[in-house]
C-alpha cells in the first residue's frame, strides 16, 4: 500500500496512491432504516487519559451530527480484546468496536460478532483497508495507520559531528552512523549510544517481512537472518544496549530516546504526539529533533527519488453484529467520518496519523506546536510503501506467537540466528500448518 504526497516543500517527490481496496458502496447492498429521532452509539476504546483520538473523534462528529452521540466505553489497554469479547458473548458490548489488532480480526469476524460494512464508502488512496478484508467481504474501515521511521536526535549528532540522515541510508550506512555516534558521543564526554532498539520482535521481523515481501504464514523464515544479523552487530558492537540489559531494567522507547540516552531509534509515528507532548511537560529533555526514512536494504528504495519501504498495520472501526437495527445507519455514518478527509483532519489535529493522508492533512500534522518542520521530516511521514505487521487470517496470532519467542532466543543469545529460525519452521509446520 503506498502512501505518497507531494508534501515537504523543496523536495520533488514522484510517487503514486495505491488505491487500498476501497470497500466502495454497492448497489445490492440493502441500507437500514435511519432512525427518525436522536441516536446514542457506544465506542469502544483503551488508556482514555492518554489516548485522545477517540473522544476527539466522537466530539467532531457530534458537531457535525447533533441528533448522533457517540459515547467512548474504555478499556484496559493489555486485555482490550479479552475484555471486548467477554462484553460481546454477554450482550454488552460496544456498538462500534475498535479494532486494536487486525490479527484479531477474523476471530470477531468468524465468530460473528462484526457486521458487513463493505457498503460504507472510503476515500481514494485511504492506507489499510485491505487488512480488515475477509473473503472479499469488509468488516472494519481504517481510519489510522502509523508506519515506522527513524527518529533522530540532531544535537546527539551535532555534539557527535555526524551528518542527518538524509534520506538515503541503507542499513549498512545506519550501522555505520551508529557506531560514529557512539564513537563521537564518548569522544564529547558522553555515555549516550548511537541508537537504541526497543525489544519488541516487530523492530526486526517487520522491516524483514516488509523489505524482504516476506509471508509469515509460508512457514520460511530464512529472509530473517541477515536483518538480525545485523541487530545482533551493532548490540554486540556496544552501538545499542543490549536485549538482556533492555529487558533486565525495563527501558522503555520513551524513555531512552526522550532522555537522550540514545540518538537515534526505530519506532512507529504514534510516538510523534507523545515525544511532543512529554517534552512539553518535561517528562522528556528539550532538544531539537527529527524524522527520516527508515533504512532500506539497498539503493533502490533508498533516496528522495524513490518511496522507501516500511511496516505498519491499521487501527478501525467496526460494527457489533447485534446493534440494535435502528442504530446501522448512524453507526456506518460514524465509520464513514472517521475514515474520511474530516476524521482525517481531527487526528492529524492531535498528532495522530490518520489512515489518510491528503496534502491538507500534512499540512495540519506539522503544524501541531512541538512537530519538526524540516523537509525531511515531511518526507518520511507522507512518503513510503506501508506493508502490514500481521496478515488478516486466523492463524496469524498463533504464528506471531511462535515469532515471538524465536526473537527472545535471538536476542539473548539463547540461540544461534539459524537454530532459533530452523525450531521457528519447525513450530509452525507442525503446531500450526502452512498456507
Amino acid at each position: 500500500m503506498k502512501r505518497s504526497f507531494a508534501a515537504a516543500a523543496g523536495i520533488a517527490v514522484v510517487a503514486t496512491l495505491a488505491l487500498a481496496g476501497c470497500s466502495g458502496g454497492g448497489d445490492d447492498a440493502a441500507a437500514p432504516e435511519e432512525s427518525s429521532g436522536p441516536v446514542t452509539l457506544s465506542l469502544s476504546g483503551w488508556s482514555i487519559d492518554t489516548t485522545p483520538e477517540f473522544q476527539a473523534l466522537a466530539d467532531a462528529f457530534h458537531e457535525a451530527n447533533p441528533d448522533i452521540t457517540v459515547e467512548v466505553k474504555g478499556y484496559d489497554a493489555t486485555e482490550y480484546n479479552t475484555l471486548v469479547t467477554a462484553d460481546l458473548a454477554a450482550g454488552s458490548g460496544p456498538d462500534i468496536i475498535t479494532q486494536k489488532e487486525v490479527k484479531f480480526l477474523p476471530t470477531f469476524a468468524e465468530g460473528g460478532q462484526l457486521l458487513d460494512v463493505s457498503d460504507v464508502e472510503l476515500p481514494d488512496g485511504i492506507s489499510g483497508a485491505k487488512s480488515y478484508e475477509l473473503d472479499g467481504t469488509a468488516y472494519a474501515v481504517p481510519y489510522r495507520n502509523d508506519s515506522w521511521v527513524l527518529y533522530y536526535n540532531k544535537a546527539l549528532f551535532d555534539q557527535a559531528g555526524v551528518e542527518y540522515p538524509d534520506g538515503s541510508w541503507t542499513w549498512d550506512d545506519y550501522s555505520d552512523a551508529a557506531a560514529a555516534l557512539t564513537d563521537g558521543l564518548a569522544a564529547a564526554g558522553s555515555s549516550a549510544k548511537g541508537a537504541y532498539l526497543h525489544n519488541w520482535q516487530s523492530t526486526v521481523q517487520g522491516f524483514a517481512n516488509a523489505q524482504s515481501d516476506g509471508d509469515i504464514l509460508a512457514g520460511d523464515y530464512e529472509y530473517m537472518e541477515p536483518f538480525y544479523d545485523n541487530v545482533l552487530a551493532l548490540q554486540d558492537a556496544g552501538d545499542q544496549v543490549d536485549y538482556n540489559t533492555a529487558k533486565a531494567n525495563q527501558l522503555t522507547y520513551q524513555g531512552e530516546f526522550g532522555k537522550q540516552n540514545a540518538a537515534m531509534l526505530q519506532m512507529g509515528t504514534w510516538f510523534v504526539a507523545t515525544l511532543i507532548a512529554q517534552q512539553a511537560s518535561g517528562d522528556a529533555d528539550d532538544f531539537e529533533w527529527g524524522i527520516a526514512p527508515i533504512p532500506q536494504v539497498d539503493s533502490k528504495t533508498a533516496g528522495l527519488d524513490n518511496t522507501p519501504v516500511t511496516f505498519g498495520d491499521p487501527t478501525g472501526f467496526g460494527i457489533n453484529a447485534g446493534i440494535d437495527e435502528s442504530k446501522v445507519a448512524a453507526a456506518k455514518k460514524f465509520l464513514a467520518f472517521a475514515a474520511g478527509e474530516e476524521g482525517a483532519q481531527v487526528l492529524a489535529g492531535i498528532g495522530i496519523t490518520p489512515a489518510l493522508l491528503t496534502d491538507p492533512v500534512v499540512e495540519t500534522y506539522f503544524s501541531v506546536d512541538g512537530a519538526p518542520s524540516d523537509d525531511l521530516s515531511k518526507f518520511a511521514y507522507s512518503t513510503h510503501e506501508v506493508h502490514p505487521e500481521n496478515p488478516t487470517s486466523n492463524k496469524a496470532a498463533a504464528v506471531q506467537g511462535i515469532l515471538g519467542d524465536m526473537h527472545t532466543a535471538i536476542m539473548s543469545g539463547s540461540k544461534s540466528v539459524t537454530d532459533a529460525i530452523k525450531e521457528a519452521q519447525d513450530r509452525v509446520a507442525n503446531e500450526v500448518g502452512t498456507d
